[in-house]
């Protein structure tokens, strides 16, 4: 559903996007979909609980599959505690605990070109990556700026431009 809110994002989303493409924005960690699918509204609570397992279906009833970088990724420790807010320990003994529930941690990719293959092609797949990576294939839901504390140099090895 294409509420206010949502348009101001997806607006704002394609504004950092063009700017990115002309060298002028800074690298921000996109979460992405399939163009067509998860049916949901993303916000950073919603996006937690769906890393979190704790929603495990979108509004129409498509099962949802939240996948990660691999755990020595720059983006992937952002991304753990700018949304998930957990440091990587806390976050390994929340997922032995599940585990045991019977729910299985996201998948892990290994880069951010092989999440956007993924989540381009699997419905019901939600994923990050940095925003430069994101492309056609794949739908931005949210744009989340990199903490401080991220040297974002080395995330797109291509870009031409400072950022």
């Amino acid at each position: 559903m294409l509420t206010p809110r949502n348009a101001a994002r997806v607006l704002l989303g394609g504004l950092a996007l063009a700017g990115q493409a002309a060298g002028a924005a800074q690298v921000q960690v996109a979460i992405i979909t399939a163009p067509t699918a998860p049916h949901l509204s993303f916000d950073r609570d919603t996006l937690r609980n769906v890393y979190l397992k704790r929603i495990f279906v979108d509004d129409d009833g498509t099962r949802l599959r939240p996948v990660n970088l691999p755990a020595d990724s720059p983006l992937r420790e952002a991304f753990t505690r700018v949304v998930l807010h957990m440091a990587e320990r806390p976050m390994q003994d929340y997922w032995d605990r599940q585990y045991f529930q019977g729910v299985s941690p996201p998948y892990v990719l290994a880069s951010d070109e092989a999440v956007v293959r993924f989540v381009a092609s699997t419905p019901g797949a939600v994923g990050y990556v940095a925003s430069c990576h994101a492309d056609g294939s794949v739908r931005v839901v949210m744009l989340l700026p990199l903490p401080p504390a991220i040297n974002d140099a080395g995330l797109c090895p291509n870009r031409t431009g400072a950022p």
